[in-house]
C-alpha cells in the first residue's frame, strides 16, 4: 500500500487549482432533518479555483501532465452540450496554449449559454452530434485531421474517466486528512465512474476508512459499479499496487434510487434537495449531478440508513455553470 501512495503521489500534474477546498459544515439542514440526522458535512470543490471549478480540474491537472508527455499540442474530448468536463478541457487548453476540440451531442442551443458560452469563450472548437453514440467516432474523425495536420492530438474519454483522471480524485482525498476531517461515509454523484474510482482509491490508500457511496445520475447500479470496478483494476496496474488493496474494505457501492427520468431530468426529490439546500446552507445544487446526490443522502437520513451517531461527508462536484 506504501508503494501504490507513494507512486500516486509522485504522479505528474500541471497545477491548474493551487489551493485545497474547504469542507463545510451544514448545520443548518441539519437542524432541519431532525434529531436524528448525522453530522453532515460537504467538501466544496464547487469552489475550486480554475475554469469556474468543479471536481474535473482535479482530473484535467493530471491529464494534462499526461499529455504534455506524451507530446500533445491538441486535447479531444466529448460530453453533453453542457459538459463540465467539456468546459474545464477548454480552459485547460487555453492556458496550455493547446488547441482544443469539443465533441458534444445535443442540441446546441440557439444563443450559446452556461457551458456552451464558455467553451467558446477559452477558445475551443465545437462539434455537435445529435446521439452520444456519435461521440468517439467524431472524436477519431478530429484526431485523424489533426495528425494529417502535423499535429499531435491526446483523446480524453468521457468525464476523464481514465486511470490518470481518477488518481486526481484519489489524491484530493488527502485534503481531508489536512483538514483533520476523518468521515465515515463519503457521497457523492456518480456517473463516468471516474470520480467514485478516484474517492474509493483515495480513501484505501490514505487510511481513511470510509464508505464511498456514488448516487447514480443515470447508469443502472450494476453497470455503474462494474464500471467503477474495472477502473479500480486498471488503476491497480498503474500505480503497481494490489487491487484488493486499492478497493480498500467496503465494497464498491452504486444506489440508482434516485435516477428518475435519466441524466439531467429533475425528480421531485432533487428539487426539494436543491430548495432545502438553498434555503438552509444558501449553497446551489446543479440539476444534473448535484441535487440527485444530495436526494439521496436526504432519503437515506429519512429512512434511518445513516445515523446520528455518523459523519457523512457530501463531496460537491460542482456543474452549476450548465
Amino acid at each position: 500500500m506504501a508503494t501504490a501512495l507513494a507512486t500516486l503521489m509522485s504522479k505528474p500534474a500541471v497545477q491548474l487549482a493551487g489551493h485545497r477546498t474547504p469542507v463545510d459544515r451544514l448545520t443548518r439542514l441539519e437542524r432541519l432533518l431532525g434529531p436524528d440526522c448525522p453530522r453532515l458535512l460537504m467538501k466544496r470543490d464547487d469552489l475550486l479555483s480554475f475554469a469556474l471549478g468543479g471536481n474535473k480540474v482535479r482530473k484535467l491537472q493530471m491529464i494534462a501532465a499526461e499529455a504534455s508527455s506524451a507530446g500533445a499540442d491538441t486535447l479531444i474530448t466529448c460530453g453533453a452540450v453542457q459538459s463540465n468536463h467539456a468546459r474545464v478541457t477548454a480552459a485547460t487548453g487555453a492556458v496550455l496554449g493547446w488547441r482544443v476540440v469539443l465533441v458534444l451531442s445535443g442540441t446546441p442551443p440557439e444563443t450559446p449559454v452556461g457551458n456552451v458560452r464558455h467553451d467558446r469563450l477559452f477558445g475551443a472548437e465545437l462539434r455537435f452530434v445529435t446521439h452520444r453514440i456519435e461521440r468517439d467516432e467524431t472524436m477519431d474523425v478530429a484526431a485523424r485531421e489533426v495528425r494529417s495536420a502535423g499535429g499531435t492530438p491526446f483523446v480524453i474519454p468521457l468525464g476523464g474517466s481514465t486511470p490518470t483522471g481518477a488518481m486526481g480524485m484519489a489524491r484530493g482525498v488527502a485534503e481531508l486528512g489536512l483538514e483533520g476531517v476523518k468521515p465515515d461515509v463519503v457521497v457523492h454523484a456518480s456517473s463516468s465512474a471516474g470520480t467514485q474510482a478516484g474517492l474509493t482509491v483515495g480513501c484505501a490508500l490514505m487510511g481513511n476508512g470510509a464508505r464511498v457511496v456514488g448516487m447514480s445520475v443515470d447508469e443502472p447500479a450494476n453497470v455503474l459499479a462494474a464500471n467503477v470496478e474495472d477502473l479500480v483494476n486498471r488503476m491497480a496496474t498503474a500505480l503497481g499496487g494490489r487491487a484488493a488493496t486499492l478497493f480498500g474494505p467496503h465494497p464498491v457501492e452504486v444506489d440508482d434510487t434516485q435516477v428518475g427520468g435519466g441524466y439531467g431530468v429533475p425528480t421531485p426529490a432533487s428539487m426539494e434537495a436543491a430548495t432545502l439546500m438553498a434555503r438552509t446552507e444558501g449553497i446551489v445544487l446543479d440539476d444534473v449531478y448535484e441535487s440527485k446526490a444530495m436526494a439521496g443522502v436526504i432519503a437515506r437520513i429519512r429512512s434511518g440508513r445513516f445515523t446520528r451517531e455518523q459523519t457523512v461527508l457530501f463531496w460537491h462536484t460542482g456543474g452549476l455553470i450548465g
